[in-house]
Parts: structure tokens; sequence; C-alpha cells
């Protein structure tokens, strides 16, 4: 039986046939000419440089659609380095080679994001208080649920996936009514459990939004002091306990140890999903004997 589609990635079924048409995948001139009918080969996908593995989703949507087996892989989330067999895929040669391009895009993508998330986490440990790294919705486009999937496989938290989900009340919104009334608004129009944040960037926008109920506070391009100083504010106000205070704005890996004593509970980070660097992957076929496919 066929394995079910991976539920973190729902669209990935559509997601891979786009990318096996983008590929011609179906046209592959050079396999063509070369092989008339069926051979049956072992193709072994290794990693070639230090990471955390993701984007298996894609590779079991690809198996899928192409009708080869996957005989062996790694769980996404696993620790690789260079050589480590992430997948062994067995079936008709000129499948394998069919998908083997769009295998290695969507691990490589997956993979980096992965990896670069994290890193991220490594950077913001040893904080008294726990620094949770979150992704953004700068994704890049059709990406979002396999790049969401990605960073919780590095440790991340996916943070909120679309408009619909959670309200957060941002500056544009703002330059079109007060802080305080646009405050009032959302809180009095939210739903039972809905995550209701509002962006500040100083001191009395934080305490304002505070004051008029805002249960999150998002710190929006504030320097590690500027930071510090709004969490202080709101400690000295009674305003701090209970509200939950995300960090956003220009973080990365390599400057979110600056950040990590200021007294936040989370810094959201665009830069891994929209700048992840991929790890690289490759596959390599033999012909080999098929074993008996799986019950």
């Amino acid at each position: 039986m066929p394995r079910a589609p991976d539920r973190r990635v729902p669209g990935i079924a559509g997601l891979v046939r786009r990318a096996l048409a983008e590929d011609r995948a179906a046209r592959d001139r050079t396999t063509r000419l070369l092989l008339s009918r069926a051979v049956p080969a072992v193709g072994t996908v290794r990693a070639q440089a230090e990471g955390i593995l993701s984007g298996m989703a894609a590779v079991r949507a690809i198996a899928r659609e192409l009708d080869f087996r996957i005989a062996t892989a790694l769980p996404d989330g696993s620790r690789v380095r260079p050589g480590t067999v992430v997948a062994r895929l067995e079936g008709d040669a000129r499948r394998i080679l069919a998908g083997e391009r769009t295998i290695l895009n969507f691990l490589m993508h997956a993979s980096g994001v992965a990896s670069a998330t994290g890193r991220a986490v490594a950077a913001a440990r040893g904080a008294r208080r726990p620094l949770e790294v979150w992704a953004t919705r700068k994704t890049l486009p059709g990406l979002r649920d396999l790049e969401k999937a990605a960073v919780v496989d590095g440790g991340g938290r996916p943070h909120r996936r679309d408009l619909s989900d959670a309200i957060l009340v941002k500056n544009n919104h703002l330059a079109l009514l007060p802080r305080a009334e646009a405050v009032r608004r959302v809180v009095a129009g939210a739903r039972s459990g809905e995550r209701v944040e509002v962006e500040v960037r100083s001191v009395a926008e934080a305490l304002d939004a505070a004051r008029a109920g805002a249960p999150m506070l998002l710190l929006d391009n504030t320097a590690p002091s500027e930071a510090r100083r709004i969490v202080r504010a709101l400690e000295r106000a009674g305003l701090r306990r209970g509200r939950w205070i995300e960090l956003s704005g220009g973080l990365t890996a390599a400057n979110l140890g600056r950040y990590r004593a200021v007294g936040a509970d989370a810094a959201s980070l665009g830069t891994l999903t929209h700048s992840a660097p991929a790890v690289p992957f490759h596959l390599t076929l033999r012909p080999a004997r098929l074993s008996r496919p799986a019950d």
C-alpha cells in the first residue's frame, strides 16, 4: 500500500506534480534514447555537507507520482554529514532518473531551512528565559508548508501560517487608526483562544498597547538595548507578567545571541526561509535486482 501524504505538508502532492511538470519529467530525451525498456535499479541519495535533513515528504510524494519505491529513508530532523545515506530508492531506472533533480532540489532547500533554523536555535540558547525561534510568512511562494515543516525539523516553531491564522496588528494597520483603538477592536473581536499580537517600536508604544489590553507584543526592528528598555518598562509598570513578547526585524543566527538576555519570549527570523543556504545532496544509480516489496 502506498504511504499516505505527509500531513505536515498538505499540498505536497500538487507541489510535486508542478515541479515534475516544470522539469518535463515525462519527456526526458536523454533517458528515452538510452533506455528503451525498464531497467531495475537502486538509487542512493547522500548528503554532501553537514546539516539537518528535511524534505522527505517531497521524496515520498515523488516516489508515489513516478511509481518507484523508497526502500529505506532517514526521518526528517536527522543530523547528516558528508556521505550520510538519507534514502535508497528502488524501481525502474527511467522513473528514478525522471525524478532525480526534483528530489534533490526539494531536499537541498528544505534541509537548508532546517539547518539554518538549527543554527538559530543554538544561538538562542543560554538565556535565563528560554528564547524560542519562530519562522515568519517570508516564504517562497508555493513552498510555505514545506518550509514551515522544515523549521520544525530544525527545532524552531512555525508561527502563524497565513493571514487567517491569528491576529497581528502591524504598523500599516496603525497608520489608519490609533493603537489603543486598534487593540480594543481586535481583542473584542478575537475568537476564544485566538492569538492577538500588536507591533511596537518604543517604550511608549509598548505601554500604550499593553494598557489597552494587547496580550502579545511584537518588538519590531529594535536594537538589543532598546528591546531590554521596553521589557524593563513593562516590568516596572506591572505589565510584563503573562504577556508574550516577540522580537522581529533584522534577526539572524549571527546576531541572535545579542538578544538572548533582553527578556523576550521568542524571536522570529525571516532569514530561516527566504535566505537559507542550500544543503547539497547527490543521487547515484546502479543496476540491481529489486528486493521483494514490503507487504
